[in-house]
């Protein structure tokens, strides 16, 4: 009698994916072996998330994540540029301090005119410049030699997007400030000029502003790529130290020290907001699986098996964040929702996303707050 013949696990996953996914989602006997996937993880459970803050001696920030096999290395690296660079270019309201005014009337609607003029500076003046890099050997897919790849250029354009949706930056942070002609002058100079002074004094103005350069390089790639690459960029940008920096105008450039051996100033990063993604898995050999009634199971943080055997993804932002810290939680805020295929995911469908999100938001902030 010949002998049946057999494969190992990893030849029948090659061979063929997704009935072996299948067949571990849908066991033939369920009260003896629960739904599990192929990496061992059950449909809702998500990778643990490694943060290591700091790791780039030569970068303003930085910061190692690694979730399973997928890890980036993200570094922030900064730029001086001067307003004269810049087309069409508006001048700021003066800062708080400088503001004599004193009326404390319609203060709360002053503020959020001025946090919406601070997230169309970042935006028009292109201070935030986030790039993505998938390198060569990180995943078979990606060849040495060739154009960046269209999943690439995705990614660096919803972090771009959600920097700015978010206002996860305050540009108060990225200006450089002219405190005025008199700060630069020789001790005496002004006894000299006498009364010519009077009234001339100039208030400060701003002269430059620093631009963020976010490069996110992924070494390992193993699924879920937006999650991990955002999470780089908030803990990469939380450890971002920019020097202290004046406008000299003798010289007409900003003049950067850090004589006084501090390790710069700490940009104030809004909230923690993290990145959820979720996976639709159908049994494609149900014929109600194309008009989205059939079977289906939703895999959490899924890998790069997973993503090729799926056709819908559903992303979640969400941020309960409470202080600058981010030690306390409040009340989940959904900073973004994006979803691109099928249609089975519905209203319930997020929501329950959304309470899963919740939970990962924990997991990242103190894998971050660990690390940091």
């Amino acid at each position: 009698m010949a002998q049946p013949i057999t494969f190992p696990r990893p030849t029948f996953a090659k061979l063929s994916p997704h009935p072996f996914l299948l067949a571990n989602l849908q066991p033939a006997d369920p009260a003896a072996a629960s739904p599990a996937r192929t990496n061992g993880r059950a449909p809702r459970e998500a990778r643990p998330v490694n943060v290591n803050a700091g790791s780039l001696s030569h970068a303003h920030g930085s910061a190692v994540v690694r979730a399973g096999d997928t890890t980036v290395i993200c570094g922030v690296r900064t730029e001086v540029l001067p307003i004269a660079n810049i087309p069409n270019y508006r001048v700021p309201p003066p800062r708080p301090d400088d503001d004599d005014d004193g009326d404390d009337d319609g203060e709360a609607g002053q503020k959020e005119e001025e946090e919406e003029g601070g997230r169309n500076e970042l935006r028009d003046y292109d201070l935030v410049v986030p790039n993505i890099e998938l390198a060569t050997g990180s995943a078979p897919q990606f060849l040495p030699g060739v154009p960046p790849t269209t999943l690439a250029q995705t990614l660096s354009s919803r972090v771009y997007s959600l920097l700015h949706a978010s206002g996860l930056l305050n540009v108060a942070d990225l200006r450089i400030w002219d405190e005025g002609s008199n700060s630069n002058s020789k001790p005496g100079e002004n006894e000299e000029m006498g009364e010519a002074d009077d009234g001339m004094e100039q208030k400060p103005q701003v002269k430059a502003y620093w631009v963020l350069y976010i490069d996110v390089l992924f070494i390992s790639f193993d699924g879920n790529p937006f999650d991990v690459a955002w999470t780089a960029v908030v803990a990469a940008l939380r450890d971002t130290r920019l020097p202290r920096a004046v406008w000299d105008a003798e010289r007409e450039a900003a003049v950067c020290s850090r004589a006084d051996g501090s390790p710069g100033r700490p940009l104030s990063v809004r909230g923690l907001p993290v990145a959820c993604t979720a996976a639709v898995f159908r049994g494609k050999d149900d014929p109600d699986a194309a008009s989205g009634d059939g079977q289906y199971w939703v895999l959490l943080d899924p890998d790069r098996l997973e993503e090729s055997l799926c056709d819908e993804f559903v992303t979640v932002v969400v941020d309960r964040s409470v202080g600058a810290d981010c030690g306390q939680e409040g009340e989940a805020r959904i900073q973004s929702m994006l979803k691109a295929g099928g249609t089975a995911a519905g209203l319930d469908f997020i929501g329950r996303l959304v309470e899963v999100a919740e939970t990962r938001w924990r997991d990242v902030r103190d894998a971050i707050n660990t690390k940091a």
